[in-house]
């Protein structure tokens, strides 16, 4: 028996299973990685495109956003989920730069598979990927230049360039000083000096109403709500204010009650009853000197009329992100049982109503929160108003927390190449052919740029190539002439902090990838892909599950 198995495979998987190995698996993850990195290649630079995005419901989303794309994207491929990852880990930790991440990481992967066809075995490449993206990250700090809170046209230039190309752009000029007085509104300097920016004080609203010209930085929180009873008061200075989280009603039973009257006595004493726990509320709020209410549920009818002969202002229904937003700025608590309330739970704050817009601006005694308004003429204006205005926000943190900017364009991608080059010629081993596989991969950017604007790529690099080799570290391109440029004289200026982090995880995902040399798939498992280079990127075709393509985004 032994004999006869001897040279035969045992068979351990199921008859429907589907197993892929060494080249094979490579090849096939690789595809789908780079398939979902070139669907957004398109998008990048001011002059890239924007996707249309329908949601199986017919939900509509025009966007360039990259993190948005990808996310809206109904991706069935582990391999392609990975990409999406290093999306949103850049938007988390940079919050800019998710489609440069997301470009260079598919093409390291390509370039990577050149490599492995020349027989360079994947923990190579995979070593010499991190040696290189430890180089580039190293000399990023050394091609910045620094900035501080107090650098506001350099700020507001990082702003701009966030914006360019997106939903802001026609109006980043406003904007762009709306963010950056924002941002020096929540910065605090540090007990070391260095600058923290608390973004937890800082909050945006969207109103479908007038022009991205309209929006306005307010000092406090904007409330969009009105008060419960007409007889309230509406406008407080130094106003003892309690946060809620729970209603002002009396609790309803959980399982299912009947009450038996038998005389109408009975019933009176039982509304009666009700009554007296509503009034214990209102006193126990009356007693703690509370002036204003904001409420995340409900407030029951008898509450409110009872809170207004009180003078108390009390707004019911507030969004629960208004609720914690009013918590940092007032100083307070939030409270979930009277019975456990004290003073120490209030807040502290000026409230001010705004009738003609129904909304209130509550502002702390000794807080710093301001709120951005951001206009626009309808909800899909102002939501891509919005994502615009968030990317913008948190480079601008960035930059001010980091202290370190860059010139845009893409100068830093072409220095950062050549000066890999340099560091590869220092190294001995295979790992040498890795990382000058990362310089070209990070030349990725540019070629990109000039193409999306329709210009030549190849010509492009070539110039850019050129000028950085003359010492001119800061040549960039300006896709509005077609010039190589000082981008950064030009105010076209990135965090360092962004590229940064661009590049860790481009290349942790790359890695990942390469990583892996068998696929076990319990059905089927399709292979196609295409290898085509463009802007666009090339059709998914199917792989491993993503629905011939992008897995039906539209």
């Amino acid at each position: 028996m032994s004999q006869r198995m001897q040279g035969q495979p045992m068979v351990i998987l199921g008859e429907d299973s589907q197993r892929m190995q060494d080249k094979d698996a490579q090849s096939h993850n690789i595809s789908a990685a780079r398939a979902v990195a070139e669907s957004v290649r398109s998008t990048l630079g001011p002059k890239g495109m924007d996707k249309m995005l329908v949601s199986s419901t017919g939900d509509v989303t025009v966007t360039n956003d990259g993190v948005t794309i990808l996310r809206e994207m109904d991706i069935d491929n582990p391999t392609a989920e990975m990409i999406v990852e290093v999306a949103e880990t850049q938007e988390d930790e940079a919050g800019d730069g998710t489609t440069s991440a997301v470009s260079i990481s598919g093409e390291l992967l390509k370039n990577a598979e050149d490599l492995l066809e020349q027989d360079i075995h994947p923990s190579t490449v995979i070593k010499g990927f991190d040696m290189a993206a430890k180089e580039a990250r190293s000399q990023i700090d050394d091609v910045a230049e620094e900035v501080s809170v107090d650098d506001r046209d350099v700020l507001k230039q990082v702003a701009e360039t966030a914006m360019t190309g997106k939903g802001a752009e026609q109006n980043k000029d406003l904007l762009g000083e709306l963010i950056v007085d924002a941002v020096e509104n929540v910065t605090v300097e540090a007990e070391d000096g260095s600058s923290i920016v608390d973004l937890e004080f800082l909050d945006i609203t969207t109103e479908a109403s007038g022009t991205a010209a309209d929006s306005e930085l307010v000092e406090g929180v904007l409330l969009k709500e009105d008060p419960v009873h007409e007889d309230m008061p509406t406008d407080f200075e130094d106003a003892e204010v309690l946060l809620m989280d729970t209603a002002l009603e009396i609790e309803e039973t959980n399982a299912d009650a009947q009450l038996s009257v038998d005389d109408p006595s009975q019933l009176q004493q039982f509304v009666e009853q009700e009554e007296q726990q509503l009034e214990e509320m209102v006193e126990t709020i009356a007693d703690a000197g509370v002036d204003v209410v904001f409420c995340q549920k409900n407030i029951d009818d008898m509450v409110q009329h009872m809170l207004a002969k009180e003078g108390i202002l009390a707004v019911k229904r507030a969004k629960k992100s208004d609720i914690e937003f009013m918590r940092e700025v007032l100083d307070a608590n939030i409270v979930s049982n009277l019975d456990n309330f004290s003073e120490a739970d209030l807040g502290s704050g000026d409230i001010t109503y705004d009738a003609d817009n129904e909304w209130f601006v509550v502002e702390g005694d000794n807080s710093h929160g301001v709120t951005l308004l951001l206009r626009g003429s309808t909800d899909h204006v102002v939501d891509e108003l919005e994502r615009g205005v968030n990317d913008a926000l948190d480079v601008v943190a960035a930059a001010v927390a980091d202290g370190l900017v860059l010139a845009g364009g893409g100068a830093v991608e072409v220095e950062l190449a050549s000066r890999l080059r340099d560091y590869a010629d220092s190294i001995s081993g295979r790992e040498q052919l890795a990382v000058e596989a990362f310089a070209d991969s990070l030349e990725l950017i540019p070629r990109v740029l000039a193409a999306n604007a329709g210009l030549d790529s190849i010509d492009t690099l070539v110039e850019l190539r050129s000028a950085h080799e003359d010492g001119d570290q800061n040549a960039g391109l300006n896709v509005f002439t077609g010039d190589i440029e000082d981008t950064y004289e030009a105010g076209v200026v990135e965090t360092a902090h962004a590229k940064s982090q661009a590049l860790s995880s481009a290349a942790e995902a790359a890695n990942l990838v390469l990583k892996i040399d068998d696929i076990i798939a319990a059905g089927d498992l399709s292979t196609s892909g295409g290898d085509e280079e463009g802007a666009g990127g090339p059709g998914a075709g199917g792989m491993g599950g993503m629905g011939g393509g992008m897995g039906g985004m539209m």
